[in-house]
């Protein structure tokens, strides 16, 4: 366990010994094991638990058990420990602006908007006015001091790297961050909180939209979005089903739309065989048409555009006979690409590779190596 935390001050430009570090503990195993590392290096640690979401008759949010779990942590730890409820907060900066993408037809990561406006930002705000002097959280990514730059790094643990859902942050938030984590195996981190007595040492990592829970996402969003029944069409024209509203479909989908069963459809019209997707949207006249097989042509692409573009060290990239690579969902590897066309808010790209089902309303994130540089909203 030495050897881990000795990484981790090895690599921050910044002596953090005995500064004011505010963790952001959720009740999960990483953060638990950020704020224990923080407390090992010498830091002042605090734990605070966020509460993001308030609304239980439209979610199955288990905050009070996650707030148990870190309580319980933060005692076992031997740190203070806090509670602060941003519902109202998240609501305006996340929430709402899920659902107008939503209701527009596009497909949004409220993760990264959380990131960026809530956890620090709002929560970074809060934090310094306390005193503090950094914030830390359990997200798997690294933080470099070069020059007079600040650069995110993808984790070493690659399959748990989230650098994807931080491509938003700026300067001064990552000069204000920490994450203990960037440096180790999740295998490790669950390893280590088992071997201080955490309770939580294996406790299942949360998945999905954390105001959704459990719940199927359709349902979810009929409570917000009102249903509008509507064609499923073959890109050639034939009706082969309905839908309830273009809104609650995205790019790629599978699953849920109700048109599995059709029989010889394929051979009489010479698709691949094979489940049908949703390959293009038409929000005005509300119809929604698929296609049969996950490689057919118009689910594959080798361009994007993407708007509302930012860079983490606040410049842009060279776009000349440059190779970078990027990628359009966060369970993705990475994907070669160039830069063709870059203004303020805007940019171009074109893969080496087709991609699958490039969504708007999602992120493709660029990378230079295992630096993060940022990315835009897909469109």
């Amino acid at each position: 366990m030495k050897n881990n935390i000795d990484m981790f001050l090895l690599n921050n430009a910044d002596n953090i010994k005995n500064k004011l570090v505010i963790v952001g503990m959720s009740g999960g195993v990483d953060s638990s094991v950020a704020a224990w590392i923080l407390k090992q290096s010498g830091c002042k640690v605090v734990g605070l638990f966020m509460r993001n979401w308030e609304d239980n008759e439209s979610s199955n949010c288990t905050y009070k058990d996650d707030l148990i779990d870190a309580a319980s942590v933060a005692d076992k730890i031997g740190i203070d420990f806090e509670y602060i409820n941003f519902s109202k907060e998240y609501k305006d900066k996340v929430f709402s602006i899920f659902l107008e993408e939503y209701s527009l037809g596009r497909t949004p990561n409220p993760d990264i908007l959380c990131n960026s406006e809530i956890k620090f930002r709002v929560f970074l705000d809060y934090c310094l006015q306390l005193g503090a002097q950094y914030i830390a959280t359990g997200h798997y990514a690294r933080i470099r001091k070069m020059g007079y730059k600040y650069h995110l790094l993808k984790a070493i643990d690659l399959k748990k790297d989230q650098s994807y859902f931080l491509y938003r942050l700026n300067q001064e938030q990552l000069s204000r961050s920490i994450f203990p984590l960037g440096e180790m195996e999740k295998t490790k981190v669950r390893e280590i909180a088992k071997k201080i007595g955490l309770h939580n040492f294996n406790k299942k990592d949360s998945t999905g939209i954390c105001f959704i829970g459990e719940k199927l996402f359709s349902t979810f969003l009929e409570k917000f979005i009102p249903t509008r029944k509507g064609d499923i069409l073959t890109i050639d024209g034939k009706k082969i089903g309905t839908h309830k509203g273009v809104h609650f479909y995205t790019l790629g989908q599978r699953k849920g739309l109700g048109i599995g069963g059709i029989k010889n459809y394929t051979s009489l019209h010479n698709f691949d065989a094979g489940a049908w997707y949703v390959a293009r949207k038409d929000l005005k006249n509300n119809i929604i048409y698929v296609v049969r097989g996950r490689e057919h042509q118009l689910l594959n692409s080798s361009r994007l555009q993407a708007a509302n573009v930012h860079w983490i060290d606040e410049s842009m990239p060279a776009i000349k006979n440059i190779t970078y690579h990027a990628k359009t969902r966060y369970r993705q590897t990475d994907s070669e690409c160039k830069l063709l066309n870059l203004n303020n808010d805007e940019l171009e790209m074109v893969f080496t590779e087709k991609q699958w089902a490039i969504t708007p309303g999602q992120s493709v994130v660029i990378y230079d190596d295992n630096i993060c540089m940022g990315g835009g909203i897909i469109y």
